[in-house]
Protein backbone atom coordinates (compact mmCIF):
# COMPACT_ATOMS: atom_id res chain seq x y z
CA UNK A 1 0.00 0.00 0.00
CA UNK A 2 1.20 3.40 -0.68
CA UNK A 3 -0.10 4.85 2.45
CA UNK A 4 1.22 2.45 5.01
CA UNK A 5 3.43 3.78 7.45
CA UNK A 6 7.40 2.40 7.19
CA UNK A 7 6.96 1.01 3.77
CA UNK A 8 8.07 4.05 1.96
CA UNK A 9 10.77 4.91 4.33
CA UNK A 10 11.96 0.82 4.21
CA UNK A 11 12.23 1.79 0.50
CA UNK A 12 14.49 4.81 0.63
CA UNK A 13 16.55 3.51 3.19
CA UNK A 14 16.90 0.31 0.50
CA UNK A 15 18.48 2.95 -1.74
CA UNK A 16 20.76 4.59 0.19
CA UNK A 17 24.42 4.39 -0.06
CA UNK A 18 26.79 3.11 2.91
CA UNK A 19 27.31 7.08 4.14
CA UNK A 20 23.51 7.43 4.07
CA UNK A 21 22.85 4.66 6.55
CA UNK A 22 24.65 5.75 9.21
CA UNK A 23 28.40 5.40 10.28
CA UNK A 24 28.44 2.14 11.37
CA UNK A 25 27.13 1.18 7.29
CA UNK A 26 30.67 1.70 6.16
CA UNK A 27 31.83 -1.37 8.42
CA UNK A 28 29.18 -3.72 8.06
CA UNK A 29 31.01 -5.49 5.43
CA UNK A 30 34.04 -6.38 7.93
CA UNK A 31 31.20 -8.01 10.52
CA UNK A 32 30.12 -10.19 7.64
CA UNK A 33 33.66 -11.14 6.80
CA UNK A 34 34.16 -12.32 10.79
CA UNK A 35 30.69 -14.03 10.83
CA UNK A 36 31.84 -15.72 7.52
CA UNK A 37 35.43 -16.63 9.14
CA UNK A 38 33.71 -18.11 12.22
CA UNK A 39 31.37 -20.25 10.16
CA UNK A 40 34.11 -21.85 8.00
CA UNK A 41 36.16 -22.70 11.25
CA UNK A 42 33.01 -23.95 12.81
CA UNK A 43 33.19 -26.37 9.23
CA UNK A 44 37.36 -26.94 9.91
CA UNK A 45 37.87 -25.57 6.51
CA UNK A 46 42.02 -24.76 7.72
CA UNK A 47 41.90 -28.81 7.84
CA UNK A 48 39.81 -29.86 4.99
CA UNK A 49 39.94 -27.33 2.39
CA UNK A 50 43.09 -25.08 3.00
CA UNK A 51 45.73 -27.59 4.03
CA UNK A 52 44.74 -30.03 0.86
CA UNK A 53 45.53 -27.27 -1.81
CA UNK A 54 48.60 -25.68 0.44
CA UNK A 55 46.79 -21.81 1.34
CA UNK A 56 47.12 -20.05 4.04
CA UNK A 57 44.03 -19.47 6.42
CA UNK A 58 41.99 -16.00 6.11
CA UNK A 59 42.30 -12.81 8.10
CA UNK A 60 39.78 -11.53 9.57
CA UNK A 61 39.16 -8.75 6.47
CA UNK A 62 39.85 -11.01 3.47
CA UNK A 63 37.01 -10.20 1.23
CA UNK A 64 35.97 -7.33 2.88
CA UNK A 65 38.99 -5.48 1.31
CA UNK A 66 39.97 -5.70 -2.48
CA UNK A 67 44.03 -6.47 -2.08
CA UNK A 68 45.12 -9.52 -4.89
CA UNK A 69 41.22 -9.87 -6.61
CA UNK A 70 42.78 -13.08 -9.23
CA UNK A 71 43.72 -14.50 -5.59
CA UNK A 72 40.85 -13.93 -3.65
CA UNK A 73 38.46 -15.18 -6.43
CA UNK A 74 40.69 -18.39 -6.76
CA UNK A 75 39.73 -18.73 -2.77
CA UNK A 76 36.23 -17.99 -3.51
CA UNK A 77 36.36 -20.77 -6.01
CA UNK A 78 37.85 -23.16 -4.19
CA UNK A 79 35.87 -22.36 -0.49
CA UNK A 80 33.12 -22.46 -3.22
CA UNK A 81 33.57 -26.32 -4.30
CA UNK A 82 34.50 -27.05 -0.98
CA UNK A 83 31.27 -26.46 0.58
CA UNK A 84 29.45 -27.71 -2.22
CA UNK A 85 30.96 -30.95 -1.95
CA UNK A 86 30.67 -30.76 1.50
CA UNK A 87 26.96 -30.87 1.39
CA UNK A 88 27.45 -33.60 -0.49
CA UNK A 89 27.20 -33.02 -4.74
CA UNK A 90 30.60 -34.21 -6.14
CA UNK A 91 32.49 -31.18 -7.36
CA UNK A 92 35.16 -30.24 -9.46
CA UNK A 93 38.20 -28.19 -7.83
CA UNK A 94 38.59 -25.19 -10.09
CA UNK A 95 42.00 -24.62 -11.02
CA UNK A 96 43.78 -21.20 -10.97
CA UNK A 97 44.13 -20.42 -14.40
CA UNK A 98 40.34 -21.36 -15.79
CA UNK A 99 38.05 -19.23 -17.25
CA UNK A 100 36.38 -17.34 -14.14
CA UNK A 101 33.24 -16.68 -16.41
CA UNK A 102 33.29 -20.46 -16.89
CA UNK A 103 34.05 -21.03 -12.95
CA UNK A 104 31.24 -19.37 -11.50
CA UNK A 105 28.63 -20.40 -14.27
CA UNK A 106 29.56 -24.32 -12.90
CA UNK A 107 29.41 -22.89 -9.18
CA UNK A 108 25.95 -21.16 -9.81
CA UNK A 109 24.94 -24.52 -11.99
CA UNK A 110 25.47 -26.54 -9.01
CA UNK A 111 23.64 -24.17 -6.54
CA UNK A 112 20.67 -24.23 -8.89
CA UNK A 113 20.38 -28.01 -8.56
CA UNK A 114 20.51 -27.98 -5.40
Amino acid sequence: EEGAPGRRGERERSEEGPAERGPGAAFHMFVLMEDLLDKLKLLNYEEEALRRHNMRPLSRHYFALPTNPGEQFFMFCTLAAWLISKAGHPFEQPQEYDDPNAVISNVLAELRSF
